[in-house]
């Protein structure tokens, strides 16, 4: 058996396809999966790549070992997934390694009702139990049920927002040779959209760029795309679908925390007084906004365990991550860019203007991106990013890292990788010369030399 705390990450299971992941360490974990929940039912589907069927059927054979029956949906994206585990009620895995290279594979793991397995809820645990050695099953073994879901899956995101008035509009879609190539179709089918398909064959080698938007090179060609066609908006997806970025009818990329703060209102139209969860490091005008329209902004440590935690805990309707990853109450607190997607789509034929004009009073502030810087010790780093900072800071927290505010209304947080030995930096300041001031200061700070973005 491989080493399975190289490929046991905080929220999913990821690896080098077969030297650290393989046929063996899926058929365990679906075994380990099954026997942990007591599952007599669990639900699968998988990416493109070319690794993920022989996985899933490994991770299949693994649960009818242990008794569980199987609905095996098949290729879709990892939203679809959730959709199958909120509406069936089951336990389900995912087969993808999302946005990272071909020769990765992993597996992204959920309770009944989309709830997440992550290190502290349940990943540990599958883990040690594989290392130890799962049980074997005495019992009669399961079956596997293909089922294709993908038609109840776009009916149930069409029905989340209301898009029966909007106008005809020319959309600009890159796949990534991804999930979105196949979900796409689906969920579009009878909008009055004039979509213009980019990188729709999925093809796991990821041929014409990486399935990765967050990286701006990876959004060249939606933006040139968008621009000769005189389109109205572009849409990018990652590898397995469930992140969405979206670029505007000038071809400019337009931030997740704008996306976040336009949907943040739509649903506080929908629900006034409801709850928006945003984690450290999105944009200050979203708390902003949600203050403004009624809402209570709730913030939050980086990633999706914690979104969907703080969600159920406070009856959240909607969560933004500055990564593109949007979560949605009536999608069961799960992520879907799908989703959100649909929410762009629906505010901008909903009314007769431009996306840039749509969305300029949500861009209040020069954001500097995530940028990051190789360390030998974050610990150390960040200390002395703190003392630095400490006597011109009007706040310091340390939920996720380190945040500081400043006087002039600017804020950083700097915050270690969980798989590599990185800082990350975030930076927001009034103007483009006051953050571009600050970043530069603080990489100086960590890296002992004048460098930038």
């Amino acid at each position: 058996m491989h080493d399975l705390s190289r490929i046991f990450k905080a929220y999913d299971v990821r690896g080098v396809v077969p030297s650290e992941f393989d046929v063996e360490v899926a058929r365990a974990t679906g075994a380990a999966f099954v026997r942990l929940l007591g599952a007599g039912r669990i639900v699968t589907a998988h990416d493109m790549r070319e690794s993920s069927v022989p996985l899933a059927a490994a991770f299949a054979d693994g649960a009818t070992s242990q008794g569980a029956d199987v609905i095996a949906a098949g290729l879709g994206s990892t939203d679809l997934l959730y959709f199958a585990a909120g509406s069936l009620d089951l336990p389900g895995a995912m087969f993808t390694a999302s946005h990272n290279p071909a020769k990765y594979n992993g597996m992204k793991l959920c309770r009944a009702g989309a709830a997440p397995i992550g290190q502290q809820t349940g990943l540990a645990e599958i883990r040690a139990l594989i290392e130890a050695g799962v049980p074997e099953y005495t019992g009669r073994p399961g079956t596997v049920t293909t089922r294709d879901l993908r038609d109840d899956y776009a009916r149930h995101l069409r029905s989340l927002v209301d898009l029966s008035r909007i106008r005809p509009l020319k959309v600009v879609v890159d796949a990534g040779n991804g999930m979105a190539g196949l979900t796409v179709p689906a969920v579009f089918d009878g909008l009055p959209l004039t979509v213009t398909p980019m990188y729709f064959e999925l093809d796991g080698s990821f041929p014409n760029h990486e399935a990765n938007p967050i990286e701006p090179e990876n959004l060249r060609d939606l933006q040139a795309a968008v621009r000769s066609s005189g389109a109205d908006i572009g849409l990018a997806f990652d590898g397995d679908a469930d992140r969405c970025f979206v670029v505007d009818e000038r071809g400019e990329i337009v931030s997740p925390s704008v996306i976040t703060a336009l949907v943040a209102e739509r649903e506080l139209r929908r629900e006034p007084g409801a709850t928006i969860i945003h984690n450290v490091i999105v944009s200050r005008a979203v708390p902003e906004l949600v203050t403004e329209r009624g809402g209570a902004p709730v913030r939050t440590r980086v990633g999706h365990s914690f979104i969907k935690a703080e969600m159920a805990r406070t009856g959240a309707v909607f969560g933004g991550e500055h990564s593109g990853h949007f979560y949605f109450r009536d999608f069961w607190r799960a992520d879907s860019g799908m989703l959100a997607a649909l929410h762009v789509l629906a505010a901008l034929g909903g009314q007769g203007g431009p996306l840039s004009g749509l969305l300029g009073g949500y861009a209040r502030y020069a954001a500097s991106g995530e940028i990051n810087s190789e360390v030998a010790d974050a610990d150390v780093a960040m200390n002395e990013v703190e003392k630095a900072y400490a006597a011109q800071a009007v706040d310091i927290d340390h939920m996720d890292g380190l945040t500081v505010s400043l006087a002039d209304g600017s804020w950083f947080n700097l915050r270690p990788s969980n798989t590599e030995p990185l800082l990350r930096l975030n930076v927001e300041g009034r103007d483009d010369a006051t953050m571009c001031r600050l970043r530069d200061d603080i990489l100086v700070c960590i890296r002992g030399g004048r460098e930038n973005s």
